[in-house]
């Protein structure tokens, strides 16, 4: 099989070699030099560099108007991407997802309409469009939220006291978000009602409309505080079936049927109301927390889903030992033109038979111009083991609570 891999996401986070025979099939990596730099010397290979200045699915259209050639596969595992690699599908005349199902599982306002058509409860929305033209005017009062369609990371998301105080700062350019103060358009934007609660992420895999895979976990911080330079993790609890069956009616709903997930849900008043979905892996270290408590290793597996390989009966058996498990990340972009200097209060958590991993920056660092949950970029993140739910809750919160950032200015380079 001749595979096409859009290439964005550091190779060690997705591990291709662990889903993708590459003595078997012919793969060719596309990517920026910076993105082809990730992929280990010895694996076979094509590269093919592109640069990076147009989107994905523009270059590669240009490099295959060139260079003419075919593929019975074209994958992305970067959420940036995957609409590009949807696009190259259908350019090409190559099955998987269509762009029209990839941007159901991408913008947030048609995602709840489509969740809401469903009888599953969502935050009440509206385009800002439309709220702008009504002056202020929503179907809810109190907190909303302003986020725009596509985005990620909580990049650009804002929560103000009421409908008409977002009116008032769109209109005068005084929301803080240079892309909507300068004029950008508004029907890239969206508000919905605030709706208050933990907020639980589900992870897993589907093939076929099936879920073969689920697991649940809940936040500590928010994703929305972390971009605000707060730190944030989460830990793994129970699953009833409840949960498994209200997982299975939002993926259906929002047409995700085969690949990986990651479902994020309000927990109100006893009940989940859905937040958003992606047809990806989560982020952060959802990967590694996943196969230390199932086996699986949910890149890998959703590789072979797209490569319309049968992957139910296939799946690895969990560990005998159930154990929970969680991760933590403290951000360094709120920092940025400074240097991380040192971590005061960990000692005594770098050494705790919890900690599965530690990965801290190194003295010196200039800290990330970016939101970033990578290892090697922001501050700190690592991953954490307990018995009980609570006792991987607990030990989050202790480190968060101890934990302080020492800095100073970076150099000046020339």
């Amino acid at each position: 099989m001749k595979i096409l891999v859009l290439h964005r996401v550091p190779y060690f986070k997705i591990e291709y070699h662990r889903g993708i025979s590459h003595d078997r099939h012919e793969v060719t990596y596309l990517g920026t030099e910076r993105a082809l730099a990730t992929l280990p010397p010895g694996l076979r290979c094509e590269r093919v560099v592109r640069p990076g200045r147009r989107p994905a699915f523009e270059e590669a259209r240009g490099w295959l108007a060139e260079q003419p050639r075919e593929f019975d596969r074209v994958i992305s595992m970067s959420e940036y991407e995957l609409l590009d690699a949807a696009r190259l599908r259908e350019h090409l005349g190559v099955p998987g997802a269509s762009p029209d199902e990839v941007v159901l599982a991408r913008d947030k306002t048609l995602m709840k309409r489509a969740v809401h058509e469903a009888a599953l409860r969502a935050p009440r929305f509206l385009p800002l469009p439309r709220l702008l033209e009504s002056g202020g005017t929503a179907p809810w009062r109190g907190r909303t939220v302003l986020k725009p369609n596509r985005g990620a990371s909580s990049e650009g998301v804002l929560v103000f006291d009421t409908p008409g105080q977002v009116v008032a700062a769109v209109t005068g350019g005084r929301t803080g978000v240079a892309e909507l103060d300068a004029g950008g358009d508004p029907a890239d934007w969206e508000v919905e009602e605030f709706v208050s609660g933990p907020i639980r992420h589900f992870d897993g895999l589907v093939q076929g409309g099936e879920v073969l895979l689920l697991s649940a976990s809940e936040y500590v911080g928010t994703c929305l505080d972390y971009a605000r330079g707060l730190p944030m993790g989460s830990f793994q609890i129970g699953l009833s079936e409840p949960m498994r069956a209200w997982v299975a009616r939002a993926l259906a709903a929002v047409r995700i049927e085969d690949g990986s997930f990651h479902l994020e849900a309000i927990v109100h008043e006893g009940e989940l109301v859905f937040l958003e979905v992606g047809n990806r892996v989560g982020g952060a270290d959802v990967v590694a927390t996943v196969e230390l408590a199932t086996g699986v290793h949910l890149p890998s597996y959703e590789l072979r889903v797209l490569l319309g390989e049968p992957v139910a009966g296939a799946l690895p058996e969990p560990p005998a030992a159930r154990r929970r498990y969680g991760w933590f990340v403290h951000p360094g972009h709120h920092l940025v033109g400074r240097e991380f200097r040192g971590l005061d209060g960990a000692a005594r958590f770098r050494a705790d038979p919890h900690v599965v991993t530690w990965n801290e920056l190194l003295p010196g660092t200039p800290l990330p111009d970016h939101i970033t949950y990578q290892a090697g970029e922001t501050i700190l993140t690592g991953t954490v083991t307990g018995r009980t739910s609570d006792e991987v809750r607990d030990w989050i919160t202790d480190l968060f609570g101890s934990l302080s950032v020492r800095t100073r200015p970076s150099a000046p380079t020339t």
